[in-house]
């Protein structure tokens, strides 16, 4: 084998090689996360919450582990998913949000429960903050059909 034979040959390789190269995307199951979390995530569904995610960020950050992000396609409905979360996480389990803001423009409406945060926005906000991108490294929840 020539030196040229050689090098097409290694060329051929690494590319066969790299065909093989699997990306994992890294996910949580939705089981394995805290029940309130779970509550809030059906509690959006309920009010037909458009494009829910939930990423997990316990190995990013220490502020918060789970972040829930939604949206309506309204005002209202920005409002009523918010009610909806509020409501069930204070009925079925007695837990309060530490802080609620953006609730009166319902752009952007934060939910803070410590632990996780419940972000709704509507779909001009959601775009432009794009808070998917901004924590691409978190670890994404996989979420069952039903929700």
């Amino acid at each position: 084998m020539n030196m040229e034979e050689v090098t097409k040959n290694k060329s051929l390789e690494r590319e066969t090689a790299s065909e093989t190269i699997e990306i994992v995307a890294k996910t949580t199951p939705f089981e394995e996360i805290d029940e309130e979390v779970k509550l809030a995530t059906h509690s959006t569904s309920e009010k037909k919450a458009v494009d829910t995610v939930v990423l997990d960020l316990r190995e990013l950050t220490s502020f918060t582990e789970f972040f829930v992000i939604t949206s309506g396609t309204n005002q209202r409905q920005v409002q009523a998913i918010a009610d909806e979360v509020s409501d069930q996480l204070k009925k079925q389990m007695k837990y309060k949000p530490s802080r609620i803001e953006g609730y009166d423009s319902a752009e952007w409406v934060l939910l803070d429960y410590g632990d996780f945060i419940v972000h709704i926005f509507n779909e001009k906000s959601r775009q432009f903050y794009d808070l998917e991108r901004l924590w691409r490294d978190a670890k994404r929840v996989e979420l069952p059909e039903n929700i």
